[in-house]
């Protein structure tokens, strides 16, 4: 499958399309790496899930996914700022009590989707990215 189905210009043209095409280029990274997914786009009063996923190591990985042209201005890493931070932990609190996942170890990963000049994006995965106060 091409990198970009849509064409590149159409898929920059569209910030919807762009975080829904860097989500599955995430979503397949992660499954790669031996990751199930549960489920994406979680939304609750508290805020919203990009990707919540099962690591092999049983810990579920609440991920925030984000996607840029390029990284010229600032690492993609640091658009998740303490605002975000708490909005997920919320969600993920609002999840885990949902489908009763409390006992279970929990975590809050960033994917980077970096689009660049190549062919193939850039895809940085940094686990544990913070924890909730």
């Amino acid at each position: 499958m091409l990198p970009w189905p849509f064409g590149r210009r159409r898929l920059l043209a569209d910030p919807r399309r762009l975080g829904r095409w860097g989500e599955n280029q995430a979503l397949r990274f992660l499954r790669g790496r031996g990751f199930r997914r549960i489920t994406r786009n979680f939304r609750c009063d508290g805020g919203e899930l990009d990707l919540v996923m099962a690591d092999r190591d049983g810990a579920v990985a609440f991920v925030e996914v984000k996607t840029r042209r390029n990284e010229d201005f600032a690492p993609a890493q640091i658009a998740v700022t303490p605002e975000k931070r708490r909005r997920m932990t919320r969600a993920a609190k609002v999840f885990a009590r949902k489908y009763k996942l409390e006992n279970r170890p929990m975590r809050f990963d960033v994917v980077a989707v970096i689009l660049g000049d190549g062919v193939r994006p850039e895809i940085r995965h940094y686990p544990n990215a913070f924890r909730p106060r």
